[in-house]
């Protein structure tokens, strides 16, 4: 999986709304696009204006980043203020496996 992030911190309220207006508009065609996971946008309560965008794949991500529509996402991320943008490359996400795979005891019968 691969999950690009981008953090717009320091944005006045008024701003703040575009952004978030902007990008929860991108965000409803990309859901539809091949391979994406999940994308969404919110503000946290210090205004930081949050998006994210989850593709199954890294050529997924690659396919996503050459497209028109990105182009459209860079020039709101290039219209704010020391963005942050982050590609976070995970190679392998657990759920409750992990816990009991941790939690359970070692057989002591196979010594």
């Amino acid at each position: 999986m691969v999950r690009l992030t981008v953090a717009l911190n320091g944005v006045p309220a008024r701003s703040a709304q575009d952004f978030l207006d902007a990008f929860r508009f991108l965000a409803l065609g990309t859901k539809f696009e091949s391979g994406c996971l999940n994308c969404t946008a919110w503000t946290d309560p210090d205004l930081t204006v949050r998006y994210v965008e989850e593709w199954l794949t890294e050529a997924d991500m690659r396919r996503r980043v050459k497209s028109d529509r990105f182009t459209s996402l860079l020039g709101i991320v290039e219209s704010a203020k020391d963005p942050r943008v982050q590609f976070d490359f995970v190679a392998t996400t657990r759920g409750l496996d992990y816990v009991e795979e941790v939690r359970t005891p070692p057989d002591l019968d196979h010594r």
